[in-house]
């Protein structure tokens, strides 16, 4: 029989079950993704975020309240990644707050605690927009207070009533934000949010939790921290050029095959290459079957139970610090003995892009994107790593955003200024209008009014058919997507990038860049920069190598 209070052993036992039901549900929530690019994240992002915290949750043998609630705020806010990663950190940070002060907490205290969670992200938030995660929060915690005004005093009933209103504000998160009705979904935080708390009461009506997490403790009082169990030792990624048509059969053949011998597959496909990546124990099984449509570039194989050696020993050598245990890659120099005034840290992807903000003085590059949100903790790493007084960060990315903003909240032995770049032009141009004379106020108010002024410029394939600002997209089109939205659809890469850089034009346009990913050889790229020139006579157009994956394309106009 469910309780009618909620004890520190129920909290546990519902944080993780709720944990593990996000994570089942995180590829669905990924292809919820309004754009439909191959980096729909939110699922992950979440995952992620909530996983942090739950690893030190089951670390705990019959912890206390307090105990239980700053392992839940202090392992998602340092685990936070992307936006709706970051905002979940924040709900939960808000809710465990108020719980902290009791041994049980009942309807009158759970309903606080849901204010506060909803109160505390809303201020996370510069510009909180409603059909979002918030909205979906915030339309529990209202229900919560007219339950309790109402004088309901039976938690299972009040718990359900809560659910079903946020399952009814998610439904209605399409009329709410226009860009979810045009795309046919519901808001992909609301749905993580959903399902996490779907697998809280499961817990809370008596289904047994398993305590064993991926990369996490396998019982309950055991710490790990960054030792993990390892199910498949090689990360694996490559690019097939295709030399033969490769349908959707082929595409579902292949990963199928896949899955059988690994896990975490992802095969993405257009007309010229299929991108793949795997984790498995048999790198060559996946190899050989991808040589039967054609050749194979950009091979990288990464062994997993190296990196979580070199991850321990880390752990033990230093101050350990809870989170995604992913480091910061500083490639810029080594750390200066002595402090010096300024320095910078920069989200990049792609060695190209990395080696353009190497040059331009960055001291350590976070590698991550749209592919991969960096952590808050990945963050602090990074923080840590750079021995000076300021130090900006260029998140380049308008996910990352948030998470940059949380670690510099959470120094206190050095300024962190966050340089909001949504983009890497803006964060490339920012970083180059660095005036080490002046003062870090000054340089901060010019290097935003420089980025402002960039506009930038995606090009990327969809991944399934659907309709945005008022464009037909169908799968494996090519898009070219703006600061704004999408600028261009067609099935040619060349002229959709075209046509995307004819829509960010004007006539105080001066310069062109045009940085290259990993899918994109010289040849045809150097073919772009001339169809460019010509086309837009009038202006300067760059050419620069970026190796980035995903986009073919990125492009600033300045």
């Amino acid at each position: 029989m469910a309780a009618n209070k909620i004890d520190s052993t129920l909290l546990q036992m519902m944080f993780v079950a709720g944990a593990k039901s996000l994570e089942s549900k995180k590829e669905w929530i990924n292809e919820l993704n309004v754009f439909p690019v191959p980096d729909g994240d939110t699922g992950t992002n979440m995952t992620l975020t909530i996983m942090s915290a739950a690893r030190e949750v089951v670390s705990l043998a019959q912890p206390d309240m307090p105990t239980l609630c700053k392992a839940i705020s202090s392992g998602s806010l340092r685990g936070a990644r992307g936006n709706s990663g970051v905002i979940l950190s924040q709900l939960l940070r808000g809710f465990t707050k108020v719980v902290k002060e009791y041994e049980e907490i009942d309807i009158e205290i759970l309903c606080t605690a849901m204010q506060r969670a909803v109160e505390t992200a809303y201020k996370a938030v510069m510009k909180p927009k409603e059909g979002t995660i918030l909205t979906v929060a915030r339309g529990m915690a209202e229900m919560a207070v007219k339950l309790q005004e109402s004088k309901v005093t039976d938690m299972k009933v009040f718990l359900q009533k809560v659910l079903e209103e946020g399952d009814a504000t998610l439904a209605r998160t399409p009329e709410l934000l226009p860009v979810l009705k045009q795309a046919g979904v519901v808001d992909s935080g609301g749905q993580g949010l959903m399902e996490a708390l779907r697998g809280a009461m499961d817990a809370f009506n008596g289904k047994e939790v398993d305590f064993n997490l991926d990369g996490g403790t396998a019982n309950a009082g055991v710490a790990t921290q960054a030792k993990v169990n390892i199910k498949y030792e090689y990360n694996t990624e490559f690019m097939i050029r295709l030399d033969k048509p490769f349908n959707i059969k082929n595409e579902i053949d292949f990963k199928e095959y896949l899955e059988t011998i690994g896990e975490s597959v992802r095969v993405s496909a257009d007309e010229n290459a299929v991108k793949v990546r795997i984790c498995t124990n048999d790198p060559g099984f996946a190899i050989q079957r991808a040589l039967k449509y054609g050749s194979l570039t950009n091979i990288q194989i990464d062994n997993l139970k190296f990196a979580q050696e070199k991850l321990q020993q880390t752990h033990e050598n230093a101050k350990p610090i809870s989170g995604s245990g992913t480091e910061a890659a500083c490639v810029a120099q080594s750390v200066p003995e002595e402090r010096k005034p300024f320095g910078f840290i920069s989200v990049s992807v792609g060695n190209g892009i990395s080696e353009i903000f190497t040059g331009l003085g960055v001291d350590c590059i976070i590698e991550g994107g749209q592919t991969m949100n960096p952590s808050t903790e990945d963050m602090l790493n990074a923080i840590a790593k750079v021995n000076a007084d300021t130090i900006f960060i260029l998140p380049n990315n308008k996910n990352i955003v948030l998470a940059a903003n949380q670690a510099a909240s959470l120094t206190e032995d050095k300024k962190v200024i966050v340089i909001p770049t949504k983009t890497i032009p803006q964060g490339i141009t920012a970083a180059v209008n660095f005036v080490p004379d002046a003062s870090a106020e000054e340089n901060q108010t010019v290097m935003e009014e420089e980025a402002e002024r960039v506009k930038s410029g995606e090009v990327t394939y969809a991944v399934r058919d659907t309709v945005i600002d008022e464009k037909e997209i169908h799968q494996g089109d090519f898009m070219g997507i703006g600061d704004r939205g999408i600028l261009a659809v067609g099935t040619q890469k060349d002229a959709v990038t075209l046509d995307m850089i004819r829509n960010m034009i004007d006539e105080d346009s001066e310069l062109i860049s045009i940085y290259y990913g990993c899918d994109v050889t010289e040849d045809e790229a150097e073919a772009l920069r001339a169809s460019v020139e010509s086309t837009f006579d009038s202006c300067d157009v760059e050419l620069q190598q970026g190796g980035q994956p995903i986009y073919s394309y990125i492009v600033s106009v300045e």
